[in-house]
């Protein structure tokens, strides 16, 4: 069984809520709150395995909350936020920056207005983020580059690198802040970036996270011509692809890994296009998708990364490409994107070298 706490101000979608989650016999609500901090209150008190999180709230909203209960209950939340709502979807998105699991479309109307794929949505994502480890977060702390780690050597690279490739899942949204806000105005390649999240919010978390990033960021459209200095997102529902060098595209075909977008379907394309000029990094996320996409980078000759247990909200799609052999460097989120930096301006710097005394 498996125990929700819900958190909401709204009396009616807290009743909505109930009577989806217990529609299914392997969920069980032990409990309500109308506000952030009783929200905490009851987290500490009763225990649930997830809690599902509004994030305008009076009192205390969901971000609030969230960072608290991580302080000290840490436990999976599924924040619940509504698509249209400009605030609600910044609140949600640092919810999720510290802590919440995953952010799902706030059902809207009368009880009898909820529509089914909705429904099987949450109880899908409650069954699945229930199970997720969850660790105790200072929302303060900061991942900061290890004096280990500042310096590390870069793997020797004789191909010019001219591409960066992102997959993330569960946790990804975070991740991707970390590593974005860090890179800097000049960097020396366009990146690409796959990111499963529920339809209808890829443009929210684009938004959210331009406003800590320095490159200019977009969502895909077909025959999108990418550029140094832009990192592009996959839109909802549809597979991101190269169809040639510095060319992107899009297909509706069916789903990889049980996903659309996949990450394995831009792994796969930009090994097929770029070779050894692509740097592949995986980032946490649940099951394997990913996973084959980066071997192939890795057969090619291009550079790997994949994000390390500790700083991994799911350790699943990166470990499973750690165990198929296709990583080459294995990295705290912190350190991914000076790692970038650096990777990408030494190949440049050694293919220069290396074509300057070719015969």
């Amino acid at each position: 069984m498996i125990r929700v706490l819900i958190v909401d101000d709204s009396p009616t979608l807290r009743q909505v809520l109930q009577a989806v989650l217990e529609s299914d016999p392997a969920i069980k609500v032990i409990g309500m709150a109308a506000n952030g901090r009783e929200g905490v209150q009851k987290t500490i008190e009763l225990k649930p395995d997830l809690v599902t999180m509004d994030v305008q709230m009076p009192i205390m909203d969901g971000m609030e909350a969230t960072r608290l209960i991580m302080e000290r209950q840490p436990t999976p939340i599924i924040v619940v936020s509504a698509l249209t709502d400009d605030p609600d979807l910044s609140v949600s998105f640092n919810a999720i920056r510290a802590g919440a699991l995953q952010v799902l479309e706030k059902p809207i109307g009368p009880l009898s207005g909820i529509l089914p794929p909705q429904s099987a949505a949450l109880i899908m994502a409650v069954k699945l983020m229930s199970e997720v480890r969850v660790i105790r977060r200072r929302f303060s702390s900061t991942l900061a580059v290890s004096a280990a780690h500042a310096n590390a050597p870069v793997m020797p690279h004789t191909a010019q690198l001219d591409l960066v490739a992102i997959g993330a899942s569960t946790g990804g949204p975070a991740a991707l802040n970390t590593i974005l806000k860090a890179l800097p105005a000049d960097f020396a390649v366009p990146v690409v970036i796959v990111q499963h999240i529920s339809t209808g919010f890829t443009e929210g978390l684009v938004n959210w996270l331009q406003r800590e990033c320095l490159l200019k960021l977009r969502i895909v459209v077909d025959r999108q011509v990418v550029t140094t200095g832009e990192v592009y997102f996959a839109p909802d529902d549809r597979h991101l692809v190269f169809s040639a060098t510095g060319v992107l595209g899009l297909t509706a075909a069916p789903p990889v890994n049980h996903v659309r977008p996949s990450v394995s379907v831009l792994f796969d394309t930009a090994a097929d296009w770029y070779r050894s000029a692509v740097i592949g990094v995986l980032l946490t996320g649940m099951g394997e998708d990913g996973a084959w996409g980066l071997k192939k980078i890795h057969e090619r000759g291009g550079l790997t990364i994949a994000q390390d247990e500790a700083t991994s909200v799911v350790y699943g799609m990166p470990k499973v490409a750690a165990e198929l052999g296709a990583v080459d460097h294995v990295l705290p989120v912190g350190e991914i994107a000076p790692f970038l930096v650096r990777s990408t301006r030494r190949a440049s710097q050694t293919y220069a070298n290396f074509t300057s005394h070719a015969p």
